[in-house]
């Protein structure tokens, strides 16, 4: 793909976007014919955005957000900005097919709760973002759309699950994403696609509205962007309690944007690395890595190697529990049809029957184990105020090729053993955010996660904030855009 001179409107970041648009330097349509020209040029090579809406409709919206901005009213933040939903996340009137021939022509007649905040807060939503078969695999294809690519390499994954997310914010498709986290789902796009992806404390985001309300707390959604203060308001917006989910927090979210500058000498840090050898790495995400732990020591933080006293292989186990136990709960239905079971992925599959295999015993010892787990993290952050680890194993691999079979010379035994590294934040239930470290040879992206403890959900972005103004990685565009002048 050769290199595109960008329109100035959609170079902006979402900060500065909406600046412009509440002063009137820029109308609401002007953006809108800005992003649809820029997406008509570069989406159909990588295939981020699905279930596009029809231009007339979308300019007419646009119109709309004008006029109330005529009046001196305007809804919020997002007044005027196109937004793409993750396609797990219910849409009224829009298609939602998560990624499933199951469901390719559902249209919901309600908004998930994280998307009706984004339209009160003036969102104008212009389609979906593509995902995996029900978001499951950090690899982001289906037989619905076809498959995502990266934005620096068109023939390697995007990552996922919010993997069309992540791909439309590098490419500047976007002015910032919403997206999801069960397994690293909003994580390993954004180190994949040189950009921030923020999974909050368990609660901070209402998930939702489910079925189920109690058990399920491994999956949130939240948010991504091409700056971490993009990333501290759609934070802002997608934040805060609902009653149709309990286990919500009811602090009030406030501006997580506001107060982002923070002194960090003599912050202390603990750097995991690969759990002392556990994890199998690529050549080169490691020591990618471990050179990006020089930056933080520049802001001040004193860094230092540390371990969890916690066997890694039981932390594998309990994640494989919970997952086949939430999954056969959800998609056990369309497993026991014979006319629906085919259409589900064999990765799918898989973990219905791991879930059938399941005792309440087994369940119940995988909940003890995360409970251990999370008072094993609670005891080093009595010693360190943040931790460290990486965002990912592998290096983005081959678009046609479903999941790794071998990483760092060891087999990989499950479709999804090769994002383990991404498990431990998940299941603990603590903020972390993936900042951009660099590239490698190859000129492939990578990500560092930032862990904070329970709940400290802007001591994080703080840290991510100082970590940015420094490195400034995203500014190191995809090969197929030019920032324009």
């Amino acid at each position: 793909m050769k290199p595109l001179a960008i329109d100035p409107l959609v170079a902006l970041d979402a900060e500065a976007l909406s600046r412009a648009i509440h002063a009137r330097q820029v109308s609401c349509r002007e953006v809108m014919q800005a992003y649809l020209a820029h997406i008509e040029r570069l989406n159909p090579q990588v295939n981020a955005l699905v279930s596009l809406r029809a231009e007339e409709d979308l300019l007419r919206e646009a119109d709309d957000c004008d006029r109330q901005l005529d009046r001196g009213q305007s809804k919020g933040w997002m007044h005027g900005m196109p937004q793409a939903i993750k396609d797990l996340a219910a849409t009224a009137g829009l298609r939602t097919t998560m990624g499933s021939p199951l469901f390719a022509e559902q249209v919901p007649q309600h908004d998930a709760i994280s998307v009706a905040r984004v339209r009160d807060c003036g969102a104008i939503i212009i389609g979906k973002t593509n995902v995996p078969e029900f978001g499951l695999g950090s690899q982001t294809y289906n037989s619905v759309f076809g498959t995502t690519t990266n934005a620096y390499d068109a023939s390697l994954i995007a990552g996922g699950s919010s993997g069309g997310a992540a791909v439309a914010l590098a490419l500047r498709l976007l002015p910032v994403a919403d997206g999801s986290d069960m397994m690293g789902s909003l994580r390993n796009p954004a180190a994949f696609n040189n950009v921030f992806g923020f999974r909050p404390s368990q609660g901070r985001v209402p998930h939702g509205p489910m079925p189920e309300v109690f058990v399920q707390q491994l999956a949130t959604e939240g948010p991504m962007g091409r700056t971490v203060t993009d990333v501290a308001r759609l934070l802002s917006i997608q934040a805060g309690y609902d009653p149709r989910v309990p286990l919500s927090l009811k602090d009030a979210p406030g501006n997580f944007a506001e107060g982002l500058q923070q002194d960090f000498t003599d912050v202390r840090i603990g750097w995991l690395g690969d759990y002392n050898g556990y994890l199998p790495m690529d050549d080169g995400v490691l020591s990618l890595c471990e050179s990006a732990l020089a930056d933080f020591s520049t802001l001040g933080c004193q860094v230092e190697a540390c371990q969890p006293d916690f066997a890694m292989a039981r932390l594998w186990q309990t994640w494989l529990t919970h997952r086949h136990f939430l999954l056969q709960g959800s998609l056990g239905a369309a497993y026991a049809d014979p006319h629906k079971r085919p259409l589900l992925k064999p990765e799918a599959q898989w973990e219905v029957e791991g879930g059938l295999r399941l005792t309440a015993a087994d369940v119940y010892q995988a909940s003890v184990d995360r409970s251990e787990w999370y008072r094993a993290l609670s005891e080093l952050f009595q010693r360190y105020d943040f931790l460290l680890l990486p965002t990912a194993q592998v290096f983005p691999f081959d678009a046609q090729q479903r999941w790794p079979r071998v990483v760092g010379g060891q087999s990989m035994d499950t479709y999804h053993r090769w994002m383990e590294v991404v498990i431990g934040p998940t299941l603990a239930g603590l903020p972390s955010i993936s900042v951009p470290v660099g590239f490698n040879p190859a000129g492939l992206p990578m990500g560092l996660q930032i862990i904070g403890p329970a709940q400290a959900d802007r001591a994080v972005l703080q840290l991510a904030y100082a970590h940015e103004q420094l490195t400034r990685w995203v500014e190191r565009c995809p090969p197929t855009c030019l920032q324009s002048a």
